[in-house]
Parts: structure tokens; sequence; C-alpha cells
């Protein structure tokens, strides 16, 4: 899932981005209202975390602009506490308002259950043939046995399981996992889909992950197709 945080300060910035994707999510930052519109506006995000007192163009405005074009959901993270600056945000279109500071478990449990009221709900726990994997929890499982797998490795499979049977591009796990351009003579993708293979599939006689040649990878259970 992507996040963006709109943020003036960057340590706060940093603080978010570097906690949020310790817990699966991919997050851009930017740093004042007019790029935080332009992205919430034109790229596709599950959350918005945006704060009020921006340069260039206020929360206010932004959430305002960001509902006349799309329903994405958004949360205030600010430090203005007064009850009107809630209501007014609340009555602007955002999902949910917390003020700083804040406790970062406070702030991830907010953000799963604004995430819980979209319109497709998604399950906490996914699983593909003997595969299982707890999202909010960060646990997976395989044939009943813990598999423990590094913050990345967690956030490329969740990616391979919830698209299970979709070919994935090398470009498009690079943009959905490291938040980068996809360079042909980076190994960054193929590295850590080995690195996963070797604690998903290598101890067990049925594979999961395959390679499309030429394309990219998929996650499926071919047994069943069988």
């Amino acid at each position: 899932m992507r996040i963006l945080v709109v943020e003036d300060d960057p340590k706060t910035g940093e603080y978010l981005k570097r906690g949020l994707t310790e817990n699966g999510f991919v997050v851009d930052v930017v740093h004042d209202g007019i790029d935080g519109k332009f992205y919430a506006t034109t790229g596709d995000y599950q959350l918005v975390i945006l704060d009020v007192g921006l340069p260039k163009m206020d929360g206010w405005k932004v959430v305002a602009d960001i509902r006349r074009q799309k329903d994405t959901p958004v949360l205030f993270l600010t430090a203005r506490d007064k009850v009107e600056d809630r209501v007014k945000g609340l009555e602007l279109g955002a999902d949910d308002y917390l003020v700083k500071p804040f406790a970062f478990s406070e702030l991830l449990a907010r953000i799963r259950t604004v995430l819980r009221r979209g319109k497709a709900v998604e399950p906490e726990v996914v699983r593909v043939s003997d595969l299982e994997l707890d999202l909010p929890r960060h646990r997976a499982f395989r044939a009943g046995h813990r598999i423990d797998l590094t913050a990345k490795e967690f956030t490329l499979l969740a990616l391979f399981m919830r698209r299970a049977g979709e070919v994935l591009s090398r470009t498009f796990i690079a943009e959905q996992v490291w938040d980068m351009n996809f360079d042909s003579d980076t190994n960054v993708v193929e590295v850590a889909v080995k690195r996963l293979r070797a604690k998903v599939d290598d101890p067990f006689e049925q594979k999961l992950i395959h390679t499309i040649r030429g394309v990219g990878y998929v996650l499926e259970d071919r047994a069943a197709q069988s």
C-alpha cells in the first residue's frame, strides 16, 4: 500500500517514512501544499497523511482540492489541537485527525482503521495454498511453520500475495517495494526475490514463486490448476 506524507518538517517526514516503511507501506514524502496537492490528485495512493501548516498552500486548501477530484482517505496530522480545527478538518473531508505530538503506535492504529473503512476492505490474513500472511501482525507461515522475514521481504511477499496469479514486472516491483524507477543495471529485484524464495519456497516441495522469463514474476499455486 502506498501512502503520501505531506509534512513541512524534514525530520518528522523522515521519521514517518522510516516507521511506515518498516510496517510494510511504500511512502512518498513532500514538504509543501502545492506538491502535496499534485501528488495526491495525480498519484495512486491508498492514504494521504496531511499537515495543516504547510508552505505555499495550507492543508485546509489541499484536502478541499483533493476532495473535488478523488476520494482517497486523508488523515490530518497536525499540532493544531483546538476543537474548531478538528471540526474544520473533518468537515472539509478528512477521515481522521490526530494531534502532534503523537505516539506512532496510535498513528498506525488510526491508519489501519481508516484503510479498513475503505470501499474495498482488505482481509487481514491472505492465503495462497499453504502460505499464509498475517498483514497487521507482520507474520508469515508456510505449512504451519513461521517464516522470519525482513521488512522488505514482507512487503515484497505481501505484494505477490495480494496480486496472486498476476505476472508482475521488475519495473512494477521496484516501484511498489523500493519506490524507485527500475534501472536495468540494478539487480535489486532479482536478489530480493532469490532471498524470498530461499525462505518461502526452497524448504518445501511445492514452489509458489515462479519466474516468467523476459517479463517478471508471479506467485501462484500451479498444483491447484493442474
